[in-house]
């Protein structure tokens, strides 16, 4: 398949903008290896002067798909439904002074954001924002207001959702001794308090977390709520399926230990990828993602450090079937392949440098990363660069090539028009063409009751993909 896609983008390297694609390891001047510059916006853009966290929301009701970028001075929504064409929409102001910590994530249609601010506190709280007002943007950018505040902490450095059980934990408050701060999400609009977290290991303070509904190979934990905390100096792994008693299940530790940051799961929930955020700067190797064996949640163990190419710091990191997404600050998003990771093989397999200058050990570049979206579409938020979107190069999306339906499209190849027979199916609600880079080209969502659809195609020759309600089909113009 990767042959046919390197003869698409022959075919049509007239209507290509060069300057997105990674070509010869460069797209528009940033560095790049298999991942193509979709499109960007800048911090002046968006009225601010740094980038940190992002996540993102796909609209279960139309399918379209948002940036949630986190400023120094708010938190950025962006429509990227068309890749090539983002649309920012407009900004939820932070509700205290400017800070370069601020941390989203979304549950129900919500984003929930917090902010840090170092040293001491402040009265941000958690704020609750629905995401679905997005839909209805005629004019942007706008300002947008919060639908509400949770206010049992001021500050938090982060926050982190469990979407199985609606239940939020924002870590790093003054509560808690720094740890886990339990909230109640079931009412989206309406969080509550429900209790804490204080680590029985040597460090209570949790820097980052993430929290699953257990289903890996320790039978003894299947369907509880597991918490694994990056807690400075070492991993914390709880139990807290019960929020008036939550259990200290193991800690773990490792060699040269800097600031024990984030780390993520795979998929099986076996094994936890984690990054230390001062190991490079303090020890001087390039950059190191320590990965755990997790078979036994009362037993973790080592299994291997992965080493990467450049000495850049890593910092937040997530998987995606069997690919690891790194924000590696100065050296951007590196992708890596963990499928043979039980055998102690994985490898870097491309990237995308927002930080062109260098790849040295500080603290700029890629803050974040958000590979969730469907299409395949990747969020890089960056300190200096804010919004970037990017997509691994010669890739579509998750439906190509999907022939499932029951609608039938002729003549195919054609020349200037394409007909859509929708066969037994009895409604139509949005046929769309893209190009190559994903470019819509077309949208049509208006019609009438014939069975057949008549669409003019004045494009230039080569192949393109007609999306039919959830369906794609390959299009080829000569």
């Amino acid at each position: 398949m990767r042959k046919l896609f390197l003869l698409i983008l022959i075919i049509l390297s007239s209507q290509i903008q060069s300057q997105t694609i990674c070509d010869n390891g460069s797209a528009n001047s940033f560095p790049c290896n298999d991942y193509d510059l979709m499109s960007q916006i800048s911090l002046a853009t968006m009225n601010a002067s740094d980038g940190n966290d992002s996540w993102g929301w796909t609209d279960t009701s139309t399918g379209k798909e948002y940036a949630i970028i986190g400023l120094d001075n708010g938190t950025a929504f962006i429509d990227i439904s068309d890749p090539v064409n983002p649309i920012y929409l407009g900004k939820l102001p932070s509700p205290t002074p400017p800070t370069s910590w601020r941390d989203i994530k979304v549950y129900q249609n919500h984003a929930y954001v917090v902010s840090d601010i170092f040293p001491g506190d402040h009265n941000h709280g958690m704020q609750v924002f629905d995401l679905t007002k997005l839909r209805s943007v005629t004019n942007p950018p706008q300002t947008f207001a919060e639908d509400g505040r949770y206010t049992g902490f001021g500050k938090a450095h982060n926050i982190v959702i469990n979407e199985d059980t609606g239940f939020a934990y924002a870590v790093g408050t003054l509560t808690f001794s720094g740890g886990p701060h339990f909230i109640n999400l079931q009412d989206p609009k309406n969080p509550v308090a429900a209790g804490g977290f204080v680590s029985s290991g040597g460090d209570p303070y949790s820097h980052d977390a993430q929290v699953v509904t257990y289903n890996g190979p320790d039978t003894d934990h299947i369907g509880k709520e597991i918490l694994i905390g990056s807690n400075q100096l070492e991993i914390v792994i709880a139990d807290i399926t019960n929020k008036a008693n939550p259990i200290t299940l193991s800690t773990i530790n490792y060699s040269d230990i800097g600031y024990t940051h984030q780390g993520w799961f795979t998929e099986d929930h076996r094994y936890f990828l984690l990054g230390d955020e001062f190991d490079e700067s303090n020890v001087g190797f390039d950059t190191r993602t320590i990965i755990f064996d997790f078979e036994d949640l009362d037993n973790p163990k080592f299994h291997m450090n992965y080493t990467g190419p450049t000495p850049a710091i890593d910092h937040n990191g997530y998987v995606k079937g069997n690919k690891f997404f790194l924000a590696n600050y100065r050296a951007g998003l590196r992708v890596i392949d963990i499928a043979d990771i039980a055998n102690k093989n994985i490898f870097e397999i491309g990237s995308f440098d927002s930080f062109p200058s260098n790849n040295n050990a500080g603290f700029n570049g890629a803050w974040s990363v958000y590979p969730y979206f469907d299409s395949g579409n990747i969020v890089i938020s960056d300190i200096e660069s804010g919004f970037l979107l990017v997509r691994q190069s010669n890739t579509l999306s998750i439906n190509d090539f999907s022939n499932k339906s029951n609608f039938a499209m002729y003549p195919n190849p054609t020349k200037s028009g394409v007909t859509i027979d929708k066969g037994n199916t009895s409604q139509l609600e949005k046929i769309e063409i893209y190009n190559i880079l994903g470019e819509k080209m077309k949208e049509v969502t208006e019609f009438n009751d014939s069975e057949k659809i008549n669409l003019t195609l004045n494009y230039a020759p080569g192949i393109y993909l007609v999306r039919i309600n959830n369906s794609t089909k390959k299009l080829i113009i000569n």
